[in-house]
């Protein structure tokens, strides 16, 4: 199980990274792992602002499909339309090219409410 720690964890098990006034978010190795073959995801926010745990998506697997929450308040700029043609691409590299979205962090003290690569192993 992977634990970057240049990003941060929400308990829904999605992660975002940081990078300057905009973050990517997806969902994290231990998610993919337990959701097991992702077959699609479905991201129809763009251009919206999505506040902090609210539904951005959902991510389909072959067994189930889950909703995807947003880390933090934030304008989605961006799906990766990557994941059409290679969904798998979040169960092979879930913090790289399985990225999900990349928005417009509307408050970064809500960073602060995440939890680092410690805290998020030791909760599951």
């Amino acid at each position: 199980m992977n634990f970057p720690t240049n990003v941060k964890y929400t308990s829904e098990h999605e992660w975002i990274r940081v990078e300057g006034e905009e973050a990517y978010v997806g969902i994290t190795d231990y998610a993919q792992s337990e959701l097991g073959e992702i077959v699609f995801v479905d991201v129809d926010t763009v251009g919206e602002t999505i506040g902090q745990g609210e539904v951005f998506g959902s991510v389909e697997a072959v067994k189930t499909v889950s909703d995807l929450n947003m880390p933090v308040e934030g304008e989605v700029l961006e799906f990766n339309e990557t994941l059409n043609d290679q969904p798998e691409l979040v169960n092979n590299d879930p913090y790289g090219k399985g990225w999900m979205i990349r928005i417009s962090i509307k408050d970064k003290a809500q960073l602060d409410t995440l939890m680092d690569a410690a805290a998020y192993q030791a909760s599951l």
